[in-house]
């Protein structure tokens, strides 16, 4: 879902706290295990990182190189990040990290409560591009986004381990030069896209399309029942697909994994008149260990929805 129910938000925060408190409740016990975990992690001599979900985590990975070890805490595609509990080794792990990388924008809540009451350095990506609490939270399908996350993920680094700052440049500037080239694609495939009216099942590739320079033509009474996590009215359904079968959409961008019956209908709407679908998920699909490599694949998918 694009926004997250004020429901769901306190519960996740809820959940978080508790948990938080509880382990501080266990005293000297819980303390020993946390000086425990460190003192590994230190005789490792890599710094221990914790990501909300394995978008980021991947680019964590990629600016650390063996310096690092992250861990991610969302990696499959049936679970939402809005509506996650954390459990007590959740929390546990964003305790003993040095580094803590969320999403923010109110996607990820549980997470960035837990990183906030430890000592981790913590970056939350939707900040680094001034995206908050209310704008679309899945920022990982911009561009801007992907680059100053990647930028402060790196300073983060370099301040948690000095003796490696040259080392974290490298891997920086080598992370930079794989973006610049999903980029180059992305503007090389915003020539056939540019200006194209299309339409979503809910508004997760928002920020890839605006990248395509895409026009999100949704349907205004489906859109805002979508971004309000409400159930749209027939009356919305109807409007949605007479507007794909009046021909002004020329794409649909189909979330996958938030199928239902009102999507089967838009989606069957879409096939009766041969308009584009465009397929994906909010979270990265195990087939893929790496943003950039599933952005790269996205963007081959608008570029071939285009007819």
């Amino acid at each position: 879902m694009s926004i997250m129910s004020n429901a769901k938000r306190a519960l996740a925060i809820a959940a978080a706290a508790a948990t938080l408190f509880s382990m501080a409740a266990c005293g000297s016990s819980n303390a020993a295990g946390n000086k425990s975990d460190s003192s590994s992690a230190a005789s490792s001599g890599k710094i221990e990182v914790v990501a909300s979900i394995n978008q980021w985590g991947s680019v964590a990975e990629d600016l650390g190189g063996g310096n690092v070890e992250v861990t991610n805490i969302m990696t499959k595609t049936n679970v939402e990040a809005h509506d996650y509990e954390p459990t007590s080794q959740d929390v546990a792990k964003f305790g003993t990290a040095k580094v803590a990388v969320v999403n923010g924008a109110d996607y990820d809540p549980w997470a960035t409560k837990a990183a906030q009451s430890t000592k981790a350095t913590l970056v939350t990506a939707a900040e680094t591009a001034g995206i908050k609490e209310g704008d679309n939270p899945h920022v990982w399908f911009s561009a801007k986004v992907r680059s100053n996350a990647a930028d402060a993920i790196t300073a983060a680094y370099q301040k948690a381990d000095p003796s490696h700052k040259d080392d974290y440049a490298k891997l920086n500037k080598e992370w930079h030069a794989k973006e610049d080239q999903l980029e180059s694609k992305i503007k090389e495939t915003s020539a056939k896209t540019e200006n194209l009216p299309y339409a979503a099942t809910e508004s997760v590739a928002w920020h890839l399309a605006d990248d395509l320079k895409m026009t999100d033509a949704t349907p205004k009474g489906y859109a805002q029942a979508s971004a309000n996590e409400s159930e749209p009215t027939p009356a919305d359904i109807k409007d949605f697909q007479d507007t794909l079968k009046g021909g002004s959409i020329k794409m649909l961008v189909f979330n996958s994994q938030e199928a239902n019956s009102t999507t089967d209908q838009i989606t069957g709407a879409a096939k009766d008149v041969n308009v584009p679908i465009v397929e994906l998920t909010e979270q990265m699909p195990k087939q893929y260990t790496n943003l950039l490599d599933w952005m790269s694949a996205l963007v081959d998918q608008f570029a071939a929805a285009v007819k």
